[in-house]
């Protein structure tokens, strides 16, 4: 595939996972660190995270997306790149994809991220079980 200089770029964050997605004109080609979307993502519903953008607007087959992604696992990879793809086809043409984008909510950052250990606690939340003697 030859790279253009002619592209949209959108930074997408999910959980720990930040993805850098680059949008160009094209057939529908997906590549995530240099991988195609099938190698780099085992399960189907992962796969489905990161198509939704384009499914959505009705744009599978008129751009490649080139992505790099690191941090997280890859749920939240998925999203990451999901978010950053929204944003890179917001750049690109903003009057035909905003409002449906929104409407479906991939342009909301979803802040929901781990919570930290309490001292006294062996997780979060998970404390050891109470005995009265």
């Amino acid at each position: 595939m030859a790279i253009e200089q002619n592209f949209s770029y959108g930074t997408g964050r999910r959980k720990n996972a930040v993805a850098r997605v680059r949008l160009y004109p094209g057939n529908g080609r997906i590549i995530v660190n240099n991988k195609e979307l099938d190698e780099y993502f085992g399960l189907d519903t992962l796969k489905i995270i990161v198509r939704q953008p384009l499914t959505v607007t009705g744009a599978e087959s008129r751009f490649d997306v080139i992505c790099k992604v690191h941090g997280g696992g890859l749920a939240g990879q998925a999203g990451a790149i999901r978010h950053g793809l929204a944003r890179a086809m917001v750049e690109e043409d903003a009057e035909q994809y905003k409002a449906t984008l929104k409407s479906a909510g991939f342009l909301t950052r979803d802040s929901r991220m781990k919570e930290r250990k309490k001292y006294g606690l062996k997780k979060a939340r998970k404390a050891s079980q109470f005995s009265k003697r």
